[in-house]
């Protein structure tokens, strides 16, 4: 789906953010996609969408290079930005301008999804609030049944309902030849879509695996003391300490918050 290779990217008089990239994600998964402000996260999805150029380097999403914007790529592809604009037409306008150029586009699967999110056709997309737009576009992201989705913090501007619902759709919307990413600084918004995880920091990928690798190496737990043998990373909670540490084939479930700063504090997982 996604090969990257030596890939170059800086912006114009600054310094180089991206330095020899390399990346390959198939099909089939809920990627997220972390790292601290300013490491290069929106930038990498504008790269894969066509929305920037690399300097250098090898890029390729679904067999296409996506710089060439070519019709086949586009018609494939959805990015859900973290700022959008909508005109001041209906749901329904909008829908007859502009899913025609998505050719899988599931006007049934909008529709069980707009009335989950208790949105109608006939609300003017300007006179709703933030989080109801956000929940449109998503549901408009998922009805194109694009090969690829880009979520640009998908639960911004979503009440805590919302969250749970958008948890819900998105799990049930996807087929498995599509591959979604998910950027995110609110990993508990998430954790339990994402089947894969790669960490950028500083321009680098510093970490990327599947939810189960991690799963098989490592396990976290809560103690009343950081002080058990063999810990990797503690951090305090209240009551005790969460801890990282091998796993003794008792597998549990991933704190994805205190694996990223483990892995962004320097610390691996074998």
């Amino acid at each position: 789906m996604i090969q990257i290779k030596d890939l170059h990217f800086a912006y114009p008089r600054q310094q180089a953010l991206f330095n020899s990239l390399t990346a390959d994600l198939g099909t089939g998964s809920i990627t997220g996609l972390l790292g601290k402000n300013g490491a290069g996260k929106t930038s990498l999805l504008k790269l894969l969408t066509g929305l920037l150029h690399p300097v250098s380097g090898e890029l390729s999403v679904m067999n296409h290079a996506p710089r060439k914007r070519e019709v086949s790529f586009l018609n494939d592809v959805f990015m859900v930005p973290e700022e959008f604009y909508f005109p001041a037409i209906s749901i329904l306008d909008y829908l007859n301008a502009f899913a025609p150029f998505y050719p899988r586009f599931d006007i049934e699967l909008l529709d069980r999804i707009l009335v989950e999110f208790e949105l109608g056709k006939a609300r003017n997309l300007q006179r709703l609030s933030h989080g109801q737009k956000k929940k449109f576009l998503i549901a408009f992201a998922l009805a194109t049944r694009c090969r690829f989705l880009v979520l640009d913090e998908p639960t911004n501007g979503l009440d805590i309902p919302s969250k749970a619902l958008f948890r819900k759709i998105l799990a049930g919307s996807l087929d498995e030849d599509q591959l979604v990413i998910i950027s995110t600084h609110q990993v508990k918004d998430v954790e339990n879509l994402i089947d894969k995880i790669i960490i950028l920091d500083n321009g680098e990928i510093i970490f990327q695996h599947t939810i189960a690798e991690i799963s098989q190496k490592v396990c976290f737990v809560s103690e009343t003391s950081r002080d058990a043998e063999g810990v990797i990373y503690s951090e305090a909670i209240p009551g005790g300490f969460r801890l990282m540490m091998p796993n003794g084939h008792a597998e549990t479930e991933v704190d994805i918050e205190l694996l990223f700063n483990a892995i962004t504090n320097g610390h691996k997982i074998g």
